[in-house]
């Protein structure tokens, strides 16, 4: 990906005129028509402090060509890619990066790094697709003298396909759209489509226990997960010797969501599947959000769960935000949009999209037909490209989501609203605060908010006070930190009101059981 932005260079979004006059009439916008960028070779990082004897000792595990403390290599490995991460590229001040990066090309080689890190107080930050958004790339030296990025590119191939099982096994640095070439291959898919998917790997996908759009068919990216193998300073584990078992707490649960912290992934094996034979989107009007959650929580005590369920809110169904490409046109007057995708075999596919359209009629659906849906599969990965497109020209937009119950659903989502909104109006930047349901479970369902603002003269304090806000209300209205963005850095800070004294100190156990020096992926995830 681009260093200071997200994605490829090719897929780069310009605002329409029609976006332009949203941000200046509604949100008062000063828009910038020329984009403040740096070029690569004009940001300032900080000298990288590993000695020459460091560097040669890393070399001589990996190889020469997989060791470098290049500028260019250093950058694109400094963080992840948030709002703040890209406000923080646009920045001409000295900026942190890893001090050395390595690509290893085999476990024994990982092994040597982490003792030769652990000898030399060398911190660790494993590093797959650089998508997250939520601070869990920064280069942290916490207590040490410097911090190697651990690149698992090289971890890229299909290891084994165990089709009567419908397992496949696969290496962690696997990007999403090679895992469905080497699956599809051999006529199988993952189905698992995160908004990174087409950077992210499958590591990265075990390691922030991510949740993808399909998952109301497919489940969250844990439920795929039937073992991992993993390196940690104190040895070797290889979890999920069997689809089930009562050989005590599992193990792989520990690592699953465990951010880099307990250990470095280099092999899982998920579950996956056939791929469909047929695909039916459809898109629904419900008149209000509160009436289209009811409909969700009917589909889902029904049984009737397509493979993609989402719900936009009022203000996101009038920005159009469900489809990128038409954002400011009206396609839905009034009410709440729906999306609705349904995949298997023929017949399974039309018994179940059949059976959820009675449930959603009955519940105050009207349909919308097969273009809505279509207008979002076709632009479901390009929101980030927006978003760095909006900064570009003067506005604010970042995301941040949260699940709960049923029950609490309108109280979480009118508190993180009410926080939001606060906060940046007392920052002299009213918001626009958008929210859809993005996943549903039988008992509660995920908030995903997005939220656009005229910058203000310091940007990163102006989204970090609106985020802590969006943080304390969520905890005191009774949500999850995170649903799938994962911990990192910028979710820490809660991590105790989450866990609790206790679930901290069987963290703490856990990570100096493994990592006895500490030299995993310091400051994230543990508070």
């Amino acid at each position: 990906m681009k260093w200071d932005a997200w994605g490829a260079p090719e897929k780069s979004k310009t605002l329409s005129d029609g976006i332009k006059g949203l941000l200046q009439q509604a949100l008062g916008v000063k828009i910038r028509q020329t984009p403040e960028r740096m070029a690569e070779e004009d940001v300032i990082l900080a000298p990288s402090a590993v000695s020459e004897g460091q560097l040669a000792g890393l070399a001589a595990i990996v190889g020469e060509q997989f060791c470098s403390t290049a500028h260019n290599d250093r950058l694109l490995r400094a963080g992840g890619k948030s709002t703040l991460d890209m406000l923080r590229r646009r920045s001409t001040d000295q900026q942190n990066a890893p001090d050395v990066v390595v690509v290893p090309g085999t476990e024994d080689e990982i092994t040597e790094i982490l003792a030769f890190c652990a000898e030399n107080s060398i911190a660790v930050v494993p590093f797959g697709g650089g998508t997250s958004v939520v601070g869990g790339l920064d280069p942290v030296r916490d207590r040490f003298d410097a911090v190697v990025s651990v690149d698992l590119r090289r971890f890229d191939s299909l290891i084994d396909l165990d089709t009567d099982s419908g397992i496949a096994t696969l290496g962690a640095g696997v990007t999403g759209p090679r895992a469905e070439e080497l699956l599809g291959e051999r006529g199988f898919s993952l189905g698992h489509f995160p908004q990174s998917f087409m950077f992210a790997t499958i590591g990265g996908f075990a390691a922030t226990r991510s949740s993808g759009q399909a998952s109301a068919g497919y489940g969250r990216f844990e439920d795929m997960v039937q073992g991992l193998r993993v390196i940690t300073p104190a040895g070797i584990l290889d979890t999920g010797r069997a689809p089930a078992s009562a050989a005590g707490p599992d193990l792989g649960e520990l690592f699953v969501g465990s951010e880099g912290t307990f250990g470095i992934i280099t092999q899982v094996r998920v579950q996956v599947h056939p791929v469909p034979e047929a695909v039916v989107r459809e898109g629904w009007r419900f008149p209000d959000f509160e009436t289209g959650a009811a409909a969700f929580r009917a589909l889902r005590r029904a049984g009737a769960v397509p493979t993609v369920l989402r719900l936009s809110d009022e203000a996101e169904t009038g920005v159009n935000l469900a489809t990128t490409e038409k954002i400011g046109e009206e396609t839905v007057t009034g009410g709440c949009l729906a999306i609705t995708t349904f995949e298997g075999t023929a017949e399974h596919t039309a018994e179940r999209v059949a059976e959820a359209r009675a449930v959603l009629e009955a519940n105050g659906a009207t349909s919308l037909g097969e273009e809505p849906g279509q207008g979002w599969e076709h632009g479901r990965y390009d929101a980030p490209y927006l978003r760095d497109a909006l900064l570009d020209a003067g506005a604010l937009c970042e995301t941040l989501e949260t699940a709960t119950t049923w029950g609490n659903l309108a109280n979480l989502r009118a508190a993180v609203t009410k926080g939001l909104t606060e906060s940046l109006s007392a920052q002299g930047t009213p918001p626009l605060v958008l929210c859809h349901i993005s996943h549903t479970y039988a008992t509660g369902a995920s908030l995903y908010f997005t939220i656009v603002c005229a910058q203000n003269d310091d940007p990163i304090d102006q989204w970090s006070k609106a985020k802590a806000a969006a943080g304390d209300a969520i905890i005191a209205a009774g949500g999850t930190i995170t649903h799938h963005h994962a911990v990192g850095v910028d979710h820490r800070p809660w991590m105790r009101d989450e866990v609790g004294d206790l679930g901290v100190t069987v963290l703490r156990a856990v990570k100096n059981a493994v990592d006895p020096a500490g030299i995993l992926n310091p400051g994230k995830l543990i508070p």
